[in-house]
């Protein structure tokens, strides 16, 4: 069953409920990425159940990408679905990816980032676990990220990320859990300025027949190469940035 885009499902809810009236050491039980007890009723002491936590921006089982006909635009113009409707691109006319919405159904795809539940929590700056407001302070808004610092000169200043902000609570949790960033390496960041930049997604030239993908990068809104690229992600610039150490 479909959900409305802008209504995280059930899960989501729950976790923000226990966030709120839970205390801090309680949150800091969830063990695993993702996964909580939750107990079967709320302010009770009963047997608690395993509930899986998934990240609100990861695909599900349930949900489908499609991979429709791309073809040039008259005159060389970019790039089109050949059976394009309105939806398919934002208020700046940007081409999108395409993906059902169903949330919840099936099982998750952790490695996998719904492209518009992750153009949503980046333009609203929620948490990309819960879907809740990402924490923000005076030193401005958290953003948990790989460890990029030989990717970037001068990071993390002006660095361009993908990955939406968090909440504090998530933030704690996937710190200890995830394995990626275990793997890789992480940094937990706050910037007070953190404008859209562009989108990331696959660039096209034009083929002898249909249009050929090239490579994958961000391009911002006001570079003429965006009317080539067909968009999987909404990005933004890092910038005051202060880097957390006592997290």
């Amino acid at each position: 069953m479909s959900v409305a885009l802008d209504e995280p499902p059930d899960l989501f809810r729950l976790v923000r409920y226990l966030k709120k009236h839970t205390s801090t050491e309680a949150t800091a039980l969830m063990s695993s990425a993702l996964t909580t007890h939750i107990p079967d009723h709320f302010g009770s002491a009963g047997t608690a159940r395993s509930r899986l936590v998934v990240p609100y921006i990861a695909m599900w089982s349930g949900e489908t990408t499609e991979d429709p006909r791309l073809v040039v635009l008259p005159g060389g113009a970019g790039i089109a679905y050949a059976d394009e409707i309105l939806g398919d691109r934002d208020s700046r006319g940007v081409l999108w990816d395409r993906a059902t919405v169903n949330p919840g159904q099936g099982t998750p795809r952790f490695a996998q980032i719904h492209v518009h539940r992750q153009r949503r929590a980046m333009r609203k700056l929620l948490c990309q676990v819960c879907a809740g407001p990402a924490d923000r302070n005076d030193d401005g808004t958290l953003w948990l990220i790989p460890d990029r610092t030989r990717e970037w000169s001068g990071w993390p200043e002006g660095m361009v990320v993908a990955e939406p902000p968090v909440c504090l609570p998530c933030a704690h949790l996937a710190t200890r859990v995830c394995p990626a960033l275990r793997k890789e390496g992480h940094f937990v960041i706050r910037a007070r300025e953190h404008p859209i930049h562009g989108v990331d997604g696959v660039h096209y030239r034009a083929g002898p027949h249909f249009p050929v993908p090239v490579d994958h990068e961000p391009v911002t809104f006001d570079d003429p190469a965006i009317r080539w690229v067909l968009a999987s992600k909404l990005v933004r610039t890092l910038h005051d940035c202060t880097v957390v150490t006592n997290f």
